[in-house]
């Protein structure tokens, strides 16, 4: 059987018309395809490269859950993200990953979040009030130093200071933007090698790591027990009775910066631009969240419904991972579509979670779609991915953004300055012109 037989092509020359546009935002020519071509088609790239596109659900659950076995990420994580950060959760495949989930996943359990959670609202609290009020604020950046402040203070307690967490930061951050360059200008990939581009940012990558090395030695020189992500990391032992060893564990702590903090800077700040837009909710959320205030923390979480609701509306239109990749290590069939062996496929969260066949008015900003039972839409709905990858700290990143929202709501309003709300598609997807004006509250602070 010939690859992918039942499978609408989109050709080379297709491709090569729209390469300008394409390298810009990606995400218009992939909804066009998929209008004209249906659910899944595949793409020809050249040099007998082929992608196939789907924003088929049924296909993604097969290939995240009932096949999984059968399918690996692809290069893009394993190779061209692991070179900056390392082989940990994000980017390690086969028995190492088995074994970092397994021995790292009790640390993001309920219980054991519920430790940090004073350290995570005081570090909220203290970004929220540096907030300028009345003025036009970039919202983007200002979520993200907030997020790494988050993840640095529940890694390392206080023991990490302020420098160190925005060299972190900025190394983090050069990191990204140096792959996107590298995988949206292939061509220029000699120029990146040898003209040192590479280098630099390997060196920066060094230097975040003996930096994190550094906090560790000091942690084990002491007995004292700070309660925090580094005592559970260190404190995990594998079934033999080992412990991670420190180049493993500076691998994982390098992906907890990266994926805890750019995905969830980007999900509040999309969050709050439609609650800006949508003042009502505000209003509905400011009720929620006093009604709940004499409550333990974690039991306030658990009980801020609304906020939960916006917060998963928010990722339904503007996903922050917004596309899914895998190959498949033997050949496989799906639905009469069939699939040879080292297929890639990428699948659109975003189409899926804006298909007009399981959302009604799938455009609108609907926070009531998601009352009612937690796991309503899980079979078309996947801002954490799904099936044994699911994003180990989604627990985390809900408890964060719901503190943040709430602290926001609790002393400000949020007004809209621009009309519309742009995107910018990159590893992750990102706000674009994301600016807006808060307003105390009236009678507040």
């Amino acid at each position: 059987m010939n690859t992918t037989t039942s499978i609408p092509e989109v050709s080379f020359f297709d491709f090569l018309i729209r390469a300008p546009e394409i390298v810009k935002n990606p995400l218009p020519f992939h909804h066009d395809n998929f209008e004209k071509k249906g659910d899944t088609f595949r793409l020809h790239l050249g040099l007998k490269k082929r992608v196939i596109f789907s924003r088929n659900p049924q296909l993604l659950q097969y290939v995240l859950q009932k096949n999984q076995k059968n399918y690996t990420k692809t290069d893009i994580q394993t190779k061209e993200v692991a070179k900056y950060l390392g082989k940990g959760l994000l980017t390690a495949e086969g028995s190492l990953w088995k074994t970092q989930r397994k021995l790292i996943q009790p640390s993001f359990h309920k219980k054991h979040l519920a430790q940090l959670l004073g350290t995570m609202q005081r570090t909220i609290r203290k970004e929220i009030a540096k907030l300028p009020v009345g003025e036009k604020v970039a919202i983007t950046p200002r979520f993200g130093k907030l997020a790494f402040e988050v993840v640095a203070k529940a890694l390392f307690s206080g023991a990490v200071r302020e420098k160190e967490i925005q060299r972190l930061q900025e190394i983090v951050e050069a990191s990204q933007k140096m792959l996107v360059r590298e995988l949206r200008q292939p061509y220029l990939g000699w120029w990146f090698k040898h003209g040192g581009i590479l280098e630099k940012h390997f060196k920066m990558v060094r230097e975040a790591r003996q930096l994190i090395r550094g906090l560790i030695a000091e942690r084990k020189k002491t007995s004292q027990q700070k309660g925090d992500l580094l005592d559970m990391l260190l404190a995990a032992q594998y079934e033999d009775g080992t412990a991670m060893d420190e180049e493993q564990m500076i691998d994982e702590i390098m992906i907890l910066f990266t994926a805890g903090h750019e995905t969830t800077a980007n999900a509040l700040s999309f969050t709050c631009q439609l609650l800006a837009k949508h003042p009502e909710y505000q209003e509905k959320i400011y009720k929620e969240i006093r009604t709940l205030e004499n409550r333990e923390l974690m039991e306030q979480l658990m009980q801020q419904q609304l906020i939960k609701n916006v917060l998963e509306e928010s990722m339904r239109l503007y996903p922050p991972a917004y596309f899914i990749d895998r190959l498949n290590l033997e050949e496989d069939e799906f639905a009469g579509m069939h699939f040879e062996r080292g297929t890639s496929l990428l699948f659109s969260v975003m189409e899926i979670h804006r298909h007009k066949e399981y959302w009604e008015a799938p455009g609108d900003f609907r926070p009531e779609r998601f009352k009612g039972p937690p796991n309503q839409h899980s079979g078309y709905y996947y801002p954490f991915g799904a099936g044994p990858r699911m994003c180990i700290g989604n627990n985390f990143a809900m408890f964060e953004m719901q503190m943040v929202i709430a602290e926001l709501i609790r002393n400000l309003k949020m007004v809209p300055v621009t009309k519309d709300i742009e995107i910018l598609p990159l590893i992750t997807l990102k706000p674009k012109n994301a600016i807006l004006q808060f307003e105390k509250r009236d009678g507040e602070g």
